[in-house]
């Protein structure tokens, strides 16, 4: 686990192999076409989109850069796209070489593998090596403990995974942690290193009583966080959803048990983004650590100062610029 991530090497076009690459998109809706919800999702979130944005973004799929074509949802996964590279970015402001991220729920390991894809383009992108972690009990789904897990939608025993076969597929920079999660995460917290703070969390277990328990990797020192940590909730979006069961209750209880650890949706994200009707966006929130040590008060620069363009006007032009109309007294109006 203690292996150090390096940018991967980059042969070939850009655009026809990897995360945001052409071919990747094209198996993408491929696939949809077979499954007539995505495709219902892509007509709902795309053609519904201003005509001028779209056809902008054939031109980026074409010729942009990996950060671009994130910009204008053009990488499949879009919400662990656009959550890696801000992520990464935040890093980089911070003066930070190194971050990891962890994907909760890795089942077969579809999104796990394209999570590595769009990893190796955001540290080509910005220079921020990052290392990922993978939990899952590779057994499938435990029972659901009550009408809290959502058994309406799940039930024992789905999503297994094949360890050997998905290990030997995963890069040099991500790691598979088999196992309870309630179980696994002590250890995992006592490796996590403030060289490499977590920045970046994906929930994907479907039921309450295993969020609640993945949410535990909350609870360490602050230094092995960043300030903010993004997170994706990925099973909040079903009508059944409410803040009673499944990944809601387990964020609402977590925010009620910790006092310097809050979770809540990332501000303003949708008004944003270039394509406004993603669904992803309102899956998107943060960890806040509130008390690392960057949100201490101290004196981190110079003092901001608001410039005041009317102190360099002359007397008469700021007298123009500040006249108010005349009040006219009531009994002065004619009915």
């Amino acid at each position: 686990m203690n292996r150090t991530a390096t940018p991967p090497q980059r042969h070939g076009k850009s655009n026809d192999r990897g995360a945001g690459g052409f071919k990747s998109l094209i198996y993408a809706f491929r696939r949809s076409l077979n499954e007539r919800h995505k495709f219902a999702k892509i007509f709902r979130e795309r053609l519904t989109e201003p005509l001028h944005l779209n056809v902008l973004a054939f031109f980026v799929l074409l010729f942009g850069k990996f950060h671009h074509k994130v910009e204008f949802d053009l990488v499949v996964r879009q919400q662990l796209a656009f959550s890696i590279l801000h992520a990464a970015r935040q890093a980089a402001t911070r003066g930070l070489r190194k971050i990891s991220v962890v994907e909760f729920g890795v089942a077969s390991g579809t999104g796990l593998l394209n999570m590595c894809a769009i990893a190796s383009e955001v540290m080509r992108t910005t220079g921020v090596m990052i290392e990922i972690y993978g939990f899952d009990a590779a057994t499938g789904m435990p029972p659901p403990i009550d009408h809290r897990d959502h058994p309406e939608h799940w039930q024992q025993g789905d999503f297994p995974m094949d360890v050997d076969r998905l290990r030997n597929a995963l890069p040099a920079f991500a790691h598979l942690i088999i196992g309870d999660v309630k179980d696994t995460i002590p250890s995992f917290l006592s490796m996590l290193s403030r060289d490499a703070p977590l920045a970046f969390v994906s929930l994907d277990l479907d039921y309450y009583s295993s969020t609640k328990n993945a949410l535990e990797l909350f609870k360490g020192p602050a230094e092995l966080y960043a300030a903010t940590v993004v997170l994706y909730l990925d099973d909040i979006v079903e009508e059944s959803t409410n803040p009673w069961c499944g990944e809601l209750l387990a964020v609402r209880e977590f925010n009620d048990e910790n006092a310097m650890r809050k979770i809540s949706p990332f501000p303003a994200l949708r008004t944003r983004r270039i394509f406004k009707n993603a669904l992803w966006i309102d899956q998107i929130y943060l960890l806040h650590v509130l008390d690392h040590e960057e949100r201490k008060p101290r004196i981190r620069r110079l003092a901001n100062v608001l410039p005041n363009e009317y102190l360099g006007m002359r007397p008469e032009a700021r007298q123009r610029a500040d006249q108010r109309p005349v009040e006219v007294p009531v009994d002065g109006i004619r009915g």
